[in-house]
């Protein structure tokens, strides 16, 4: 597989709650013949170091290298400092691997692990984020998202959601789960995983962080959010299957206009808001139509942190429109699309 920007290493953040199945997942993934080498980082705090059958214990060294030549390293100290050195050992040939998976603990929160690939020049420079998986424990997931905010900001910064042990539980629970699930984040994809088995084309070079034009958000979800709007009884006469009993603190949102927009205003107004919101803004991401160029723009951001490339031109006949979801906890719905919509050309 060759990487998407010249010889930049690809790296996957892999984060679901304890039990999820991260590491039968990881197991699968490092022990799989595919060829391809992986260094893993735990990045593990506390005692759950579940990973010990996998890892050897207690050893001095903190790399250790597989037989099938992937890496593993448990982090003791932080990332940035563990990224830099096996970059370091790759360049010097001491380590071969192609790609990173960064293992997180169940309750960490992916932001401030995919923000050191955006702040941090010196790890800008040699790898590039890919994506942020999320696993979902079918049988625990209600539980969990109602009681765990944590939770829940893992289903919000996902490029793609895996959702284990659906053979475990009712066919209707995770058909709800799944509806729950997609109104807090509708760009990300969601598959059953049964025992992680997945397909690495599932879980590797996903682009979940590369401004390019695609923008996932599934077709339904621009259509769905209109039922839940209005207040209704729900009894004899509701028609649609699932009752969205859920109001989760996190929420998606997508602004749509077929008008250009000022670009100098809509950098005030989004440099403003992140300034205010930025911290309970989990991932944000638009194809954008702009005044003064002929090319579509492709933007992202993570909390307080955004970037904006230039991407294809737009097709001659082309219908050209911006549509940008955000997702986010309790972000003001309102406040934002006005905000918007005031941007505009």
């Amino acid at each position: 597989m060759s990487n998407p920007q010249k010889g930049l290493i690809p790296v996957t953040i892999l984060t679901g709650f304890l039990g999820s199945g991260k590491t039968t997942l990881l197991k699968r993934i490092l022990t799989e013949a595919h060829g391809q080498k992986i260094a893993v980082i735990e990045n593990e705090f506390g005692e759950e170091d579940i990973d010990t059958e996998i890892l050897v214990a207690d050893t001095e060294e903190q790399i250790i290298q597989m037989n099938n030549g992937c890496v593993c390293c448990t982090i003791r100290e932080d990332l940035r400092t563990t990224l830099s050195d096996l970059a370091a050992k790759r360049r010097k040939g001491d380590l071969k691997f192609d790609r990173v998976v960064i293992e997180t603990t169940g309750l960490a929160d992916p932001g401030p692990v995919a923000q050191t690939f955006f702040m941090d020049d010196e790890i800008a420079e040699s790898y590039l984020l890919d994506s942020i998986l999320t696993l979902v424990d079918a049988v625990h997931a209600e539980e969990q998202l109602n009681t765990r905010q944590e939770a829940r900001r893992q289903i919000g910064f996902a490029d793609q959601i895996f959702i284990s042990k659906a053979d475990l539980a009712q066919p209707e629970a995770v058909a709800a789960l799944s509806h729950r699930i997609k109104h807090m984040n509708p760009r990300a994809p969601q598959q059953q995983a049964h025992f992680g088995e997945v397909a690495l084309s599932k879980v590797f070079d996903l682009r979940g962080f590369n401004l390019n034009a695609k923008l996932e958000i599934d077709p339904d979800f621009l259509t769905i959010e209109a039922p839940h709007d209005h207040d209704h009884e729900h009894g004899e006469h509701c028609d649609h299957p699932h009752h969205h009993v859920h109001d989760d603190d996190v929420k998606s949102f997508v602004f749509k206009s077929d008008k250009p927009f000022n670009p100098a205003k809509l950098e005030d107004f989004l440099g403003a808001i992140v300034q205010v919101y930025g911290p309970k803004m989990l991932r944000y991401k638009g194809v954008l139509y702009m005044k003064g160029t002929d090319k579509r723009v492709i933007f992202q951001g993570v909390h307080q942190l955004m970037g904006s490339d230039l991407g294809p031109k737009w097709m001659p006949g082309e219908k050209k429109a911006s549509k940008m979801v955000f997702i986010g906890i309790d972000l003001p719905k309102e406040i934002l699309l006005q905000g918007m919509e005031g941007c505009l050309a």
